[in-house]
Order: structure tokens, then C-alpha cells, then sequence
């Protein structure tokens, strides 16, 4: 395994393809979904500058609970409809937020963020948990940031 500090000498393309790779590796040799939701929590942590949340929130009893993460500690449980998960729940979409304090409604968590992405997850056409990265930057990702952020998390529901 690559050293993280080599990551930072990585272009942001070379960066998404060994996490890609870091994550079907992961995917392909285990099972289960809390071990794999950990391990790619920490491959996108050491990843990725100027996050300060990265993890998952699994949809349980009809609203997002807390899973795996890398970070300070989080809001336990979101319903469906509020703040930026539980909306790219709600309308089944990648929400990304330049400015997370002109979103209506945003959760703060974490009064350091200033920017977010959420990706849902998505299993035989039921939502089962969201990707949620969280940027203390304005406008921190980019579309390349989402379309291979997408990407793993397509990996992530190819395997569960």
C-alpha cells in the first residue's frame, strides 16, 4: 500500500484511481458492509485535501443513521427531507453544495464546514445510505470530484 504522504505528490486524477483501485480491492476480498464501509471511509480521508468529514449514513427504519466515518463526531440519525442528506435521500440525487450555509435547511454538524457533497446509494431501486464529504474550503468539489466520487460509489452498490 502506498504511504498517504506519497499521495499529495498525485495529480487529482492518479489520486482517484488508486482510491478506485485501494476500493474494488477492498470490495472483492470482504463482505461485509460496516468492514467496507470503514476501510473506504479511510481511503477517501487520506485521499482527498481539504475534507474534514468523510462517511456513510445507512438508511434504517425509514431515516438516515450514522455508519462508518473519519472525522469529528457527527449527527446520529437525519430524516428523509432534511438538511443535505436526507434531501439527496429524498430526491434520490448527488447534492453538491458550494456554500452548505445558503442550503435551507443544512445540518451543522460541524461548524468548520463550509462545503459538502452527498451521493446517495442506491440497491435495487431503494435507497440504502448516502456518501457524505464534508469541505471546511467554499466550492471545494468540483465535477471531477463528483463524476469519480460517483463512480466508487457505484462500485460500493455493485457489491452490496
Amino acid at each position: 500500500m502506498i504511504k498517504v504522504d506519497g499521495l499529495k505528490d498525485m495529480t487529482i486524477e492518479e489520486r482517484y484511481k488508486y482510491m478506485t483501485l485501494m476500493v474494488g480491492g477492498q470490495l472483492k476480498t470482504e463482505k461485509d458492509l460496516i468492514a467496507n464501509l470503514s476501510n473506504i471511509s479511510a481511503v477517501l480521508n487520506s485521499g482527498l485535501e481539504d475534507i474534514n468529514w468523510v462517511g456513510f449514513y445507512l438508511m434504517k427504519d425509514g431515516e438516515l443513521v450514522l455508519g462508518p466515518f473519519q472525522g469529528l463526531p457527527a449527527c446520529n440519525r437525519i430524516k428523509v427531507g432534511e438538511g443535505v442528506c436526507g434531501n439527496a435521500v429524498k430526491f434520490r440525487k448527488t447534492l453538491r453544495i458550494e456554500n452548505v450555509h445558503e442550503f435551507d435547511g443544512h445540518i451543522a454538524c460541524d461548524s468548520a464546514s463550509n462545503s459538502e457533497i452527498v451521493i446517495p446509494l442506491i440497491k435495487a431501486d431503494s435507497v440504502i445510505g448516502v456518501l457524505d464529504i464534508d469541505s471546511p474550503l467554499y466550492s471545494r468539489f468540483s465535477e471531477v470530484d463528483q463524476k469519480k466520487l460517483s463512480s466508487i460509489v457505484s462500485l460500493i452498490e455493485e457489491y452490496i
